[in-house]
């Protein structure tokens, strides 16, 4: 008997699962389901119900939903069609950073494995996406880099910017605008006093530029670095 195709729901909500908990370790609610993917809570719970009875999630009530091995693989894979679709739309059809994930979000469904297998190759199987997310193999491996929020950084530490945030299509562009892009070097200068604007100097050399960052522009930036410095907070570089 030939088992059927998960729908685009069960499909968008195992992508949503791992997305979550991609860059930190705390698992996603029901209550967060909810709220990225702009449901009711109840549509939440029927689809979780859904999701564990077709064991690709875990879930206790009142308790968070983590993915099974079975989810995680679809979930991979979910996510490997998005960012190449992604890539290719920014790298091939000049779309903008900031335009291409409702567009992924609506192709991801629709192509088969053999469209996306032929993307991988024409873009000569690209490690990330254009926001630094790490794209998966097609055999479900994924190469995470070594990074840290620009907010969690202390005066003196340095690095490059490793990833950004697409959750907010106007802070990339107000990124953009301010010429703040990926692999862009980076230092953490200071902060404001009161809780002030973070202070980073982003560029090299001459093209270095001071910038006074919000907590939510700092919060949408990952930093990579093997510098250490004296008294770093993190312990190590």
């Amino acid at each position: 008997m030939k088992t059927s195709a998960p729908s685009s729901s069960i499909e968008d909500y195992v992508k949503v699962i791992y997305s979550f908990t991609e860059w930190q370790d705390k698992p996603i609610t029901s209550s967060q389901l909810a709220q990225r993917l702009g449901v009711a809570n109840s549509s939440v719970s029927e689809m979780v119900r859904k999701l564990k009875d077709q064991g690709l999630v875990d879930h206790k009530p009142y308790s968070a939903v983590t993915l099974t091995e079975s989810g995680l693989r679809l979930a991979l894979s979910m996510v490997r069609r998005h960012r190449l679709i992604e890539t290719y739309l920014v790298q091939r059809l000049g779309y903008s950073w900031d335009e291409v994930h409702d567009e992924a979000e609506q192709l991801e469904h629709a192509v088969s494995d053999t469209f996306i297998e032929r993307v991988a190759a024409k873009l000569g199987d690209p490690k990330r996406d254009p926001h630094g997310d790490p794209i998966p193999t097609a055999d479900g491996k994924v190469l995470m880099p070594s990074a840290h929020l620009l907010a969690h950084l202390d005066q003196g530490h340095a690095g490059r910017i490793t990833r950004i945030s697409d959750d907010n299509p106007e802070l990339l562009r107000y990124l953009a605008a301010q010429d703040i892009d990926l692999d862009a070097e980076v230092e953490v200068v200071g902060r404001r006093p009161f809780g002030g604007a973070l202070m980073v100097r982003i560029g090299s050399f001459g093209g270095a530029r001071d910038y006074d960052l919000a907590d939510e522009i700092a919060s949408a930036l990952w930093v990579s670095s093997d510098i250490p410095h004296q008294g770093c907070v993190l312990g190590a570089p």
